[in-house]
């Protein structure tokens, strides 16, 4: 990704190559969570939406834009608690986003890290997953249950905050 402003946020010049490692670095730790819960295939879709769902969680709950010295252990329960069951995710990544583009509108810089991040969240709300209806009442001589399409955030919020309580 080419900068396009003089001096911004990353001190990169003009035209030189800026590299997104807030965004890699949240990606990264994300990815090292869910295979150390061993919850499914990392090649699953299932898996991407845990990491991006995670990797989103610990990007934005970042004030600073850099996750520079992160200390991951100190931060799970932060991550664990933005993940739970009765928040609600979806409307606090949502207004971090806002927060995040108006910071950026104030600056004229709208880094790469951003950009990825919000690649990834729309990957998570546009994509949806079949995934076991936990609503339905299970009938006997099914051996998988009844299945519905599940908005891919919807799946990978629990799985990432599962996989943060297996580390």
């Amino acid at each position: 990704m080419l900068h396009g402003n003089e001096g911004g946020a990353s001190g990169a010049a003009k035209g030189e190559l800026t590299v997104p490692m807030a965004w890699l670095y949240a990606e990264y730790i994300a990815d090292e969570l869910l295979r150390t819960g061993d919850l499914m295939p990392p090649t699953s879709f299932e898996f991407r939406a845990g990491r991006d769902a995670l990797a989103l969680t610990i990007f934005l709950s970042d004030a600073g834009d850099e996750l520079s010295g992160i200390r991951v252990v100190s931060q799970l329960e932060t991550w664990s608690s933005l993940t739970a069951y009765d928040q609600p995710w979806q409307a606090w990544v949502r207004a971090r986003f806002g927060e995040r583009e108006a910071r950026a509108r104030r600056t004229g810089h709208r880094s790469p890290d951003l950009r990825l991040a919000a690649a990834a969240w729309r990957w998570l709300e546009e994509t949806e997953l079949l995934a076991p209806d936990l609503d339905a009442v299970p009938v006997p001589e099914e051996e998988d249950g009844p299945q519905v399409w599940t908005p891919a955030w919807q799946l990978g919020l629990p799985l990432g905050h599962l996989a943060i309580h297996l580390f």
